[in-house]
């Protein structure tokens, strides 16, 4: 079955701390240009969509309507879809207002959307967590990432304190952003696209092509951001291409699509 949409995850694929990747404005406007099918995706948990969107914008790269699909767009459809409507949020101030017409309950809340809050976790606000789990609320998590890129290098992300909490209280995090199967079929769906006709480009073998090809998609790592060779090899995981950059995508582009 041949392709005929693209996945494309931000961080570390198309850009590094911020500087986009040599060659990825220049790739996403071939995309544009060919009329390919596509959606940028994102883990990310510290920005409103209008945030990311405008973001994207300033660092050259073409954001058509509805072209974005984030791990925080997914939280707010799982609460929805489940009729929950008293939520403790754990986020960054911006990533909030997406979430507005939610209440917030600091006491007895349905749900705790947990996502990145830097270096504002403290033994005080993780033992409030742990006794809204223990009294029933469900913990939804943004995602679950071991570990991001930074400039210092690697270093441990959200899936830390989600593991945490899971052990501490006993129970098992909704996890809504990548690698949830969830996370892919609704990023398709946008596309109008099955998931057997979509690729979705990445740089962790974990989150972006374990779940993708978990998900039923077709799997290409680039050699950018968290990517590590003995990671990837210690993970048993088997991409279904590999590139050095998203700027390699031009020559991929033919074989995949055909034009």
């Amino acid at each position: 079955m041949n392709p005929e949409g693209l996945l494309f995850d931000l961080d570390g694929v198309l850009y590094v701390e911020g500087r986009p990747v040599p060659g990825a404005i220049d790739v996403m406007t071939q995309v544009v240009n060919r009329a390919v099918p596509f959606r940028y995706i994102t883990n990310t948990s510290t920005r409103s969509l209008t945030t990311l969107e405008r973001q994207l914008r300033q660092r050259g790269l073409p954001v058509p309507n509805d072209s974005v699909f984030s791990a925080i767009s997914a939280a707010v459809q799982w609460l929805e879809s489940h009729s929950v409507k008293r939520i403790y949020p754990v986020l960054a101030e911006d990533a909030c207002r997406d979430f507005g017409h939610f209440i917030v309950d600091d006491e007895q809340p349905e749900a705790i959307v947990l996502g990145d809050i830097g270096e504002d976790w403290n033994y005080a606000l993780l033992n409030r967590l742990f006794g809204f789990l223990i009294n029933g609320a469900q913990l939804v998590a943004v995602h679950r990432n071991r570990y991001w890129q930074t400039e210092k290098g690697l270093q441990p992300d959200l899936g830390l304190f989600v593991a945490g909490l899971e052990y501490a209280a006993g129970v098992e995090a909704v996890v809504v952003g990548k690698p949830a199967s969830e996370f892919f079929h609704s990023a398709c769906l946008g596309l109008g696209l099955e998931p057997q006709r979509v690729v979705l480009v990445g740089d962790d073998i974990e989150s972006d092509i374990g779940g993708a090809q978990q998900a039923g998609l077709t799997g290409v790592l680039v050699h950018t951001g968290k990517y590590r060779r003995d990671f990837v090899a210690a993970s048993g995981i088997v991409p279904d291409c590999e590139m050095n950059s998203v700027a390699d995508l031009p020559d991929l582009l033919p074989k995949l699509f055909g034009h």
